[in-house]
């Protein structure tokens, strides 16, 4: 199997699985007990914390919590006023505003350009007095297009509101813009575990929680944290920041081969403002399900694993201006650290001439 579907999840790390088996297999104390196994547990929770913090800005706390998901939805549900947000947005966001907005909250949802891209006059036009929230994702799910976060951070803050960054795809993959309020992350996009994320909150910022309880994250996030996903999500993060500039250098070169190689295909989103580790690429005519039914070895995505099986485009293909047709007639491709270059280059070779036989056979 040639897995290609880096942006629905990435292959554990190895220093991951290391880091993590000691929690699954004999110590198993409650990090927030007071005994001595329990202050074991905790320093790793500790420690692991400190780690993911190293690729985050100064001045902000992180909290563990079980996943980007939820991360999104406490920082949206606990926060006031409206909300501006894009049109491109994983679902997390997209249908935490409309949840919000049935209860009374007014949310706006941008519009972006062709190239997948925000107009910031437009955004600045949005971010009217009394603005609560502005969420904007730094690396987009589906087309890799990366948004002006900073310019947007800036915006947010002249209009006296906080900013929201989904980094879920661009933590450890790209910097992390200085100027963000509340950042949510997920450790299965680095090479940890699923089942486990985290919402950066800058210092001075307060929202309410989501989850009540025990108390536990400083009273702000309520439920026992797992020592072993903790320390797994921790040594990803560690891995991606000793590895940050190689594994940059690796997806830039494997993207350069990519492009090359799928002459005829076209690019959805920006060529320039992107992250290279993602291509999502339309070919006139095609059949993806054939496609993915005749090439069942790779693994390869039609857009975003959240959305899969639901029958409808792709909500971000539409926002850039595609057609129900050309929506579905898209792939993503995603590679990363462990893809080979060799790999790579014989599933896009399989990849087109399946695609360009299907041409053939219409």
């Amino acid at each position: 199997m040639t897995y290609l579907d880096y942006q629905a999840t990435t292959p554990l790390a190895p220093e991951a699985l290391a880091a993590m088996l000691p929690w699954l297999e004999s110590q198993h104390a409650n990090p927030h007990s007071a005994h001595a196994p329990g202050r074991a547990a905790k320093a790793v929770v500790e420690t692991a914390r400190a780690q993911v913090a190293a690729l985050l800005p100064q001045g902000g706390q992180v909290v563990f919590t079980s996943g980007a998901t939820e991360a999104l939805n406490w920082a949206i549900k606990g926060s006031f006023g409206p909300v501006v947000t894009l049109a491109t947005e994983h679902a997390a966001v997209l249908d935490t505003a409309a949840a919000v907005e049935r209860r009374g909250r007014a949310v706006t949802v941008l519009p972006v350009g062709s190239d997948g891209v925000v107009d910031l006059d437009r955004a600045r036009d949005a971010m009217t007095p009394g603005t609560g929230l502005v969420a904007a994702m730094l690396v987009n799910n589906e087309i890799g297009v990366i948004q002006p976060v900073a310019e947007l951070a800036a915006l947010t803050h002249a209009a006296g509101a906080l900013f929201l960054c989904d980094a879920v795809q661009g933590y450890g993959r790209v910097p992390i813009p200085e100027g963000c309020d509340l950042i949510a992350l997920s450790a299965h996009k680095i090479h940890g575990p699923k089942g486990i994320g985290a919402l950066w909150i800058r210092d001075g910022v307060a929202i309410e929680p989501l989850l009540h309880g025990g108390g536990q994250e400083g009273g702000v996030r309520s439920g026992t944290l797992s020592p072993a996903l903790c320390a797994g999500f921790g040594a990803a993060a560690r891995l991606a920041r000793e590895q940050f500039e190689a594994d940059r250098a690796h997806v830039t070169h494997l993207y350069a081969l990519a492009t090359a190689r799928m002459a005829g295909w076209m690019l959805n989103g920006s060529a320039t403002e992107r992250y290279r580790g993602n291509l999502n690429l339309r070919f006139p005519g095609l059949d993806v399900a054939r496609l993915m039914s005749e090439l069942r070895d790779i693994a390869f995505s039609a857009g975003s694993a959240c959305a899969s099986g639901s029958g409808r485009p792709s909500h971000v293909l539409r926002a850039i201006g595609l057609s129900d047709a050309e929506a579905r007639s898209s792939i993503r491709i995603g590679f990363g650290r462990y893809t080979g270059e060799e790999e790579l280059m014989a599933a896009l070779d399989r990849i087109d001439i399946a695609a360009r036989a299907q041409r053939i056979a219409a």
